[in-house]
């Protein structure tokens, strides 16, 4: 995947998002009856422009696709003609103000609902909650859930797939103490409280493998069919056609047991137990270092394995066929749940439960723009509609210069039946572009320190 790509893929991603957001804001204010000067998508320097000769509003495209604005008629911006002082922002009642502020963030919001919907209209054929595997020595195994068990919520969410499973343990991440997990065994109810220390705060494996328990995996042989050509595996004397049988004394029994422990041992040398033919040998190999786009370094062989012809036993897939009015409803519930997730996970890293490394700034997102078109549309679209909640969410936090701040002065004013001070506003907006200027900043260090 080239630059050129991930740009265009980003732009793509961004774009739309962006435009919709000031769509909120442009519309409302149009509705009502406040002027519009000046429709922008991005900042900086005009590259297209048109204005519009019925209504006088300028229409442009920026140079800077990282945001855009909708500028309207404000006697604190410029002076206002007497005739056109009704259409004025700032003679506006406050709930009108709050109206035209929030539509941004909200139709962002809505527009993530849409794109659910169409997400969950067609028939999915997917694997169920039915546990295929208990790690040794996890809270899973101490608390004996076992293999087969089918997961039907976590701390009271009913859970109807792995993903929404994976969402409500997201959700705990950071905090100590027990998660509540509901399994069906035999057509029995089972309760179990898994415990947990710092959850997922480090990052260094997936929520699942965390506590313990995996979705159904097939059985694929630890035989080597394919070598890269610059790997560390080949360098060492790896072949293809050997049976990879332990690693540093662990037997391995499938391809996946071998995933695992490579992927956790990034750069540390390992002995690697082969089967060639009828004879044995022990190599040793260090798996290289390979960096994510959220920075997580993980071990890479270069060695690939061939899983043949895959059949899934019925006991562990399902079918899910949505009505049109069914798939509305999941999409606002996955709107909802994704907006709660990200705002407590906000909360938590103001908290210091989760690391500031977690944020990512334009460099990460548009590697993930250009991996999830390459994935397929569905897999694009669905990462669209997680940037609309996070724009939506985002926007709406009480941050001087985000439209959340706006909404805060204009509740106040609602309060104390006059406006918030310009001294007070003007402090607000320099604290504003200070917070956000240091949380871009160690957005684009993380990037960087992710290349």
């Amino acid at each position: 995947m080239n630059a050129l790509f991930m740009i265009a893929a980003a732009i793509l991603l961004l774009g739309p998002l962006i435009a919709i957001h000031e769509f909120g804001h442009y519309i409302v204010a149009r509705k009502l009856g406040v002027k519009v000067l000046v429709y922008s998508i991005g900042f900086g320097p005009t590259l297209l422009k048109w204005t519009s000769k019925k209504s006088g509003i300028q229409y442009q495209l920026s140079a800077l696709p990282l945001g855009g604005y909708v500028k309207m008629l404000d006697e604190r911006e410029g002076d206002v003609a007497e005739e056109d002082l009704p259409k004025a922002f700032n003679r506006q009642h406050p709930w009108k103000r709050i109206a035209i502020v929030a539509a941004g963030p909200l139709i962002n919001l809505l527009l993530a609902v849409v794109l659910f919907w169409v997400l969950f209209l067609p028939a999915q054929e997917q694997l169920n909650t039915r546990i295929g595997k208990v790690l040794p020595n996890t809270p899973a195994a101490t608390v004996q859930m076992q293999q087969g068990d089918k997961i039907v919520a976590v701390d009271g969410t009913q859970v109807q797939n792995w993903e929404k499973l994976n969402y409500a343990l997201v959700d705990r991440v950071g905090e100590t103490g027990q998660i509540a997990v509901q399994a069906e065994r035999q057509g029995q109810i089972q309760n179990f409280n898994l415990p947990i220390q710092n959850f997922l705060k480090d990052q260094s494996q997936s929520p699942l493998e965390a506590l313990g328990f995996l979705p159904y995996r097939p059985e694929i042989p630890a035989v080597v069919s394919k070598l890269s050509e610059d790997g560390a595996a080949i360098r060492q004397g790896m072949k293809v056609g050997d049976r990879i049988i332990a690693i540093d004394g662990v037997k391995m029994n499938d391809w996946f047991d071998v995933v695992q422990v490579v992927q956790k041992s990034p750069e540390k040398l390992l002995k690697i137990d082969v089967l060639r033919g009828q004879q044995q040998i022990q190599l040793q190999v260090m798996p290289q270092a390979k960096r994510d786009n959220m920075g997580k370094v993980t071990g890479m062989l270069g060695v690939q394995s061939d899983p043949g012809k895959i059949t899934i036993p019925e006991e562990y897939t399902q079918t899910i066929q949505y009505t049109p009015l069914q798939a509305v409803d999941m999409a606002f519930d996955k709107t909802a749940q994704l907006s709660s997730m990200i705002f407590n996970s906000i909360i938590k890293m103001v908290r210091g439960l989760i690391g500031l490394d977690n944020l990512s700034g334009p460099i990460t997102i548009a590697k993930v723009a250009g991996q999830s078109a390459e994935m397929g549309w569905e897999t694009f679209i669905s990462f669209m509609a997680l940037m609309s909640v996070s724009l939506g969410i985002l926007n709406l936090l009480p941050i001087p210069m985000l439209d959340g701040g706006h909404l805060v002065y204009y509740f106040i004013e609602l309060i104390r039946g006059k406006p918030v001070s310009e001294h007070i506003q003007l402090v607000g907006l320099k604290i504003g572009m200070v917070l956000l200027g240091s949380m871009m900043l160690l957005a684009l260090f993380n990037d960087f320190m992710r290349l």
